[in-house]
């Protein structure tokens, strides 16, 4: 598969949507259910079937250290720094740091992966670091926000995996991995049919929302900062750190590839679960999504001459 071809199938899966909210197929309140049937069942099943598969053990830590730095790098820089600058409410500041900050490792990843790197080794170590450490702090921030005294209670924290289906999908597919349990063939065969629905439907859902009228709320300036947060700030500082710990050749591309990845489509489903930051979310995913391939191409060029 190119490079491009890897892109196609996400931008027509969301005109796809966009078509079907245009012409009446899906009302608001429809396309708003597709986004929690990805949060709640979908995408939990999609999880547990990739951590269940997932070696533990056995990754280069420097080069997880580095995309790592500048995954917490940009998001804090997008969840402070941006969102504050434009005065957003500190409920939505964690969708402003998803947005700048949370790559798109699976479904767009692969493919690219397979183009650029020849190899998808390093994508199983970014996926496990976004779903077991950046995919909680963001959820717990956001359901903080959602409380209604906005306090972190302990209580509620320590409940939040069993009420937060992504965090449980997750853990359970770490606990199954590390155990090494095997997945009854009837549970692996139904939850690999649910778990191809999340990728499409959530790209369906994105597509729904650009349509929605609180889309054209968002000042395309926040779009802009955020995209060039992602697109071009965090590849560079992933760059900085790879170079800092000692990284060379497919390793330092590797890192330097991941991280120019656009923004997940994950970000505005959580958006949406939680009902913040909805229209940066979609427009974020949408367009570094298409300014992504000429500035991943830029990357792989230079770093492989």
């Amino acid at each position: 598969m190119s490079l491009l071809g890897a892109f196609i199938p996400i931008w027509i899966l969301t005109a796809v949507g966009y078509a079907a909210r245009r012409r009446g197929l899906l009302s608001e309140t429809a396309g708003s259910a597709l986004g929690r049937f990805v949060f709640h069942m979908a995408m939990p099943a999609a999880l547990f079937m990739t951590l269940s598969a997932t070696p533990m053990a056995g990754y280069d830590y420097r080069a997880l250290l580095a995309f790592g730095a500048s995954t917490a790098v940009v998001i804090g820089v997008g969840w402070l720094g941006v969102s504050r600058l434009y005065g957003r409410k500190a409920g939505e500041r964690p969708v402003w740091g998803m947005a700048a900050g949370y790559v798109n490792s699976a479904n767009l990843g692969i493919p690219i992966a397979q183009q650029v790197l020849h190899s998808v080794s390093f994508l199983a170590e970014v996926v496990l670091l976004q779903t077991l450490v950046v995919t909680p702090v963001i959820l717990i921030a956001l359901d903080r926000h959602g409380d209604s005294a906005g306090r972190v209670r302990l209580r509620r924290i320590a409940s939040l995996p069993f009420r937060n289906p992504v965090i449980l999908g997750s853990a359970l597919g770490v606990v199954w991995s590390a155990a090494h349990l095997p997945v009854p063939h009837a549970v692996s065969s139904s939850l690999e049919l649910l778990a191809g629905a999340a990728v499409p439907v959530a790209l369906i859902a994105l597509g729904a929302s650009l349509h929605s009228e609180s889309g054209l709320k968002v000042p395309p300036a926040e779009t802009a900062v955020i995209t060039v947060l992602k697109l071009v700030a965090q590849p560079l500082v992933a760059l900085v750190f790879g170079v800092a710990l000692h990284l060379t050749g497919a390793e330092l591309l590797a890192v330097v590839v991941c991280a120019g990845l656009p923004t997940a489509q994950n970000t505005f489903i959580f958006a949406q679960e939680y009902g913040v930051g909805e229209a940066l979310a979609s427009r974020v995913v949408i367009v570094t999504t298409l300014f992504s391939l000429g500035t991943l191409a830029a990357a792989a060029a230079l770093l492989q001459r």
